[in-house]
């Protein structure tokens, strides 16, 4: 039988207004499906038209702005429930999910839900939860004493994946997707035996460990910022917040 990283990987990513999960909104989402290394892969691409501007700073990253989205986007509440059903096909299925930096997109698409269908991601997904392999963490994890950043860039070249139209969603989709399968090869020997569904369950504890590292230098260094713990979905603020 084969290992995960060699059989079914979908793969997701969303373009943003921003980097707020609580306040900012979905431009563009992308699923990218491949049964094997060597398939072609599936791309399912979505556009939206968030209904807010776009600052300037997101444009400069991914290039939608807020003309084109009126032109060529469509309303959010429909586009979200077609998303959250798409991951919920692919949990029905057991295809892993790969997700860059898990923790902003699903908690971003999940505010989505609640914003425009009044419901939750978990709603979707039911009895079948969804199996995530965040590149990041495990990256982090595997090879935690590398020294440098850990960007999807970062990772393409240390992994010698292709990644072409960076910070477009299908294309950074695809990218991460290269990316687990890489570090699955890379330290096949360590996961050994491993499903990805146990693999989910671990990352959720790497995540939490990591955090407290990042957290425990931003103290050292003055840097008041807070890394939450909380993977692959982070809970919801309280409404005095």
């Amino acid at each position: 039988m084969p290992c995960w990283y060699d059989g079914p990987l979908a793969s997701f990513d969303t373009e943003t207004t921003g980097i707020d999960v609580e306040r900012d909104r979905v431009v563009s989402a992308a699923l990218v499906v491949q049964e094997t290394p060597r398939c072609a892969p599936r791309v399912t691409r979505w556009l939206v038209n968030p209904g807010v501007e776009i600052p300037e700073e997101a444009t400069a990253v991914h290039g939608l702005t807020d003309e084109h989205l009126a032109l060529h986007g469509r309303w959010p509440a429909p586009v979200m429930d077609e998303i959250a059903r798409a991951l919920a096909d692919q949990a029905m299925m057991r295809r892993p999910l790969v997700v860059m930096n898990a923790p902003f997109d699903l908690t971003l698409l999940d505010r989505e839900l609640k914003r425009h269908r009044a419901t939750a991601l978990d709603h979707y997904l039911g009895m079948n939860p969804l199996h995530i392999l965040d590149p990041r963490v495990l990256d982090k994890h595997f090879d935690r004493y590398r020294k440098g950043r850990r960007t999807l860039a970062d990772l393409c070249a240390h992994y010698e994946v292709e990644l072409t139209g960076a910070h477009e969603a299908a294309a950074d989709a695809l990218a991460a997707l290269g990316v687990v399968r890489a570090l699955g090869w890379a330290f096949a020997d360590r996961l050994e035996g491993v499903s990805a569904a146990e693999l989910h369950r671990l990352q959720a504890t790497w995540h939490a460990a990591q955090a407290r590292g990042l957290q425990a230098f931003f103290t050292r260094n003055g840097t008041p910022e807070p890394v939450d713990p909380h993977w692959p979905v982070r809970p919801e603020l309280p409404a005095a917040a």
